[in-house]
């Protein structure tokens, strides 16, 4: 049973949901447990604050701080509740919430309970969800580099992640000359990637490109799922050109999560790319 102003249902919550929220309860005592919510009948509350309130002599300009203060609060709960509500969602039934170290939930809802705005929110909920299911996937660092982003930020590097393929070795945005025209109709260029670089997201090299090596003849990256093949030459020394810009340990921890959406004429422009490096690039 829920509190009837609370954004979560508690009702209808999932076992690995219902750890989670008692977790959060534990480390920061802002949520309602499910199995501890507590009644005080309306009467009651209503003369206890009567009887306090009577006691207390503050100013006018302590009546105003109060005020403040509480509708201050009341938005941070809201987006505290909203955050854990849309994370409760996309939690796998293998989580392991219980798992989870209290001063990572406490450091995460310090920082996240300042944000209203909905994309950002969303964020917040899927590194939330993300660290549920796989304790420690998600730095403390990672939660101070969130707290920095406003909207802006966080659209531009989930556009970038458009041009990202992965390996069990790393993510990967291939970003091989960011004055072509498929990198700058999102707003990837010069000035975004120094930004982003400003941020602690990525490694951003305008001079020279950033190279694997010590690879197999053949390389497979997966695209959003799709795995594509580069097939290496022999002169290449098993070496592979990723472009001129590297993640962060916190870029690749956020680029697991954060929306990005595969762009189809971006395989075409890899394929072009690589053909004339005499690389061929196959999909399977």
């Amino acid at each position: 049973m829920g509190d009837g102003n609370s954004l979560i249902n508690l009702g209808d919550l999932s076992k690995p949901a219902t750890i989670l929220i008692e977790k959060i309860s534990d480390a920061i005592g802002a949520l309602y447990k499910p199995r501890q919510i507590k009644r005080i009948a309306q009467a009651e509350a209503e003369a206890e604050k009567i009887k306090v309130l009577a006691e207390i002599e503050v100013s006018d300009i302590q009546q105003r701080a109060l005020v403040r203060l509480i509708q201050e609060e009341g938005k941070k709960q809201t987006n505290i509740e909203s955050i854990v509500a849309d994370a409760t969602t996309q939690l796998n039934d293998d989580a392991k919430p219980e798992e989870m170290d209290e001063d990572w939930i406490s450091h995460f809802f310090a920082k996240c309970r300042n944000f209203s705005n909905s994309e950002m929110q969303g964020l917040w909920s899927r590194l939330l969800a993300g660290e549920a299911n796989k304790p420690g996937s998600y730095s403390k660092r990672t939660i101070e580099i969130v707290s920095t982003l406003d909207k802006s930020d966080a659209h531009l590097f989930t556009q970038l992640c458009t041009f990202a393929l992965s390996s069990a070795n790393g993510i990967f945005p291939l970003v091989l000359d960011h004055d072509a025209d498929i990198y700058v109709k999102k707003g990837i260029n010069f000035a975004t990637l120094n930004h982003l670089d400003s941020l602690g997201l990525l490694k951003f090299d305008n001079l020279q490109n950033f190279v694997l090596m010590n690879l197999a003849q053949h390389i497979i990256l997966l695209y959003f799922g799709i795995p594509v093949c580069f097939k290496l030459q022999a002169e290449s020394n098993n070496s592979f050109d990723v472009g001129h810009v590297m993640l962060s340990k916190t870029g690749e921890q956020l680029a697991r999560i954060c929306g990005a959406q595969m762009d189809s004429e971006f395989l075409s422009y890899l394929t072009d790319h690589y053909k004339k490096k005499s690389i061929d690039v196959k999909f399977t």
